[in-house]
């Protein structure tokens, strides 16, 4: 059994400026104010449209992520009714073969610290759980059949798109102190990305500065978004 932390990637490509300008081209077709454009973006115009409530004009670009999470927090995502997703599939990723290195693989829950009586609870189940269902497996279940004892920390891959609008309702959502701890760990680091790249778009957002920087999940910025 492998145990992993959670991790974020976003292609470098979809944090590039270029969608500001393209979103302030589109809120000054409404005005037909299109011959005030600069080569770089107006902040204060992009501004005052944020502030006064004019979102959907920033529902015209969107950013992918690629979340490496737990199944539970995947759930809790794919709630977000704006948005598509596609997901590792347990249904046809059979963990026995050789390129899931014969092993399931699990997100580390934060809260619970090694050497302790409930991480050794945890870690117990997760062993258990990965045993039966490479026995089932190798009795002859299929893998959409066995993996009705997976555990909910099983490790999964997801890229999901929203609009930056949808991004904003997210953002308010899952960097709340009453979202998931799990769903917290990955949602601050790229609401803090995100308002460093696109500061007019998300820097009102609150989020719960209470929660430990330490258990952050690392956020990795690539053009591929698959392969770093």
């Amino acid at each position: 059994m492998l145990v992993i932390p959670p991790e974020i990637r976003v292609p470098a490509s979809q944090l590039d400026e270029t969608i500001m300008l393209r979103l302030e081209r589109c809120a000054r077709i409404c005005y037909k104010s299109e011959d005030k454009m600069d080569d770089d973006y107006n902040e204060a115009f992009l501004q005052r449209i944020v502030n006064s409530g004019h979102e959907s004009v920033i529902e015209h670009e969107k950013v992918t992520v690629l979340f490496i999470i737990d199944r539970g927090i995947s759930h809790e995502l794919v709630r977000h009714r704006i948005g598509s997703y596609s997901q590792e599939s347990t249904r046809y990723c059979n963990y026995a073969k050789d390129k899931f290195g014969s092993e399931i693989t699990v997100i580390k829950p934060f809260f619970y610290i090694p050497g302790t009586e409930n991480y050794s609870l945890w870690e117990q189940s997760c062993l258990l759980a990965e045993k039966n269902y490479l026995d089932l497996l190798g009795q002859g279940s299929t893998p959409q059949e066995a993996r009705a004892i997976l555990p909910t920390c099983l490790k999964t891959e997801i890229a999901v798109t929203y609009n930056i609008r949808e991004w904003r309702h997210f953002f308010y959502m899952r960097c709340s102190p009453a979202a998931h701890p799990q769903m917290r760990q990955v949602a601050i680091p790229l609401l803090l990305l995100f308002q460093d790249k696109f500061k007019v778009l998300f820097d009102i957002i609150p989020y719960d500065t209470v929660f430990p920087v330490e258990h952050y999940a690392q956020v990795l910025i690539s053009d591929d978004l698959f392969n770093v």
